[in-house]
This record gives structure tokens, sequence and C-alpha cells, in this order.
């Protein structure tokens, strides 16, 4: 994919077996790094027995660049070929 970005593939992890733990009315769990989410903020929500926790989506344009992954490709020198600046002007 030359010149462009993408997102960080998903990948499988195998589930882990973690103990809850309380916080005054809270109940609290511990994310084994391996699921580290790119995001500060999630939605939280129950389907059946299941919790289902995701990132909130990027909301400005710099929290969407940092999601992304780089890119291994160099970048052509798109100058090269052209006349020094200083001679660009001198002919306007």
């Amino acid at each position: 994919m030359e010149g462009k970005f993408w997102l960080e593939e998903e990948t499988m992890h195998d589930p882990y077996h973690v103990f809850l733990g309380n916080n005054g009315h809270n109940q609290v769990l511990t994310i084994p790094s391996e699921f580290t989410l790119p995001n500060t903020e999630v939605t939280l929500r129950k389907e059946g027995d299941r919790l289902i926790i995701e990132p909130v989506p990027a909301t400005s344009l710099l929290a969407l660049l940092k999601t992304l992954k780089n890119v291994p490709d160099s970048f052509p020198d798109v100058d090269k070929c052209l006349p020094p600046l200083d001679d660009i002007c001198s002919l306007c």
C-alpha cells in the first residue's frame, strides 16, 4: 500500500482468566497489557452475560492520526528535478 495510511490490524488473543475487585460501589477489572486500547475513553455495554468494551472513536484529526500505524515506505524526493527556489523566483 504505497503512500497510504492504514489502521493497525486487529489480532485475536487467547482468553485470560482475571479476577474482579471492588472499589467502593464499583467493580474493578484489571485489563492485561496485551489488550491495551489506544484510547483513554471507552463505552461499556452489556449483551446477555457479556460485557462489551469498545474504544470511543477519535473526535479530532490529531486523535485519529495517533491511531494510525507508521508508514514503512520511504517517500520519493519530488523536488529532485526542480531548479533551486532562487532560480524559480527570478523567472517571475
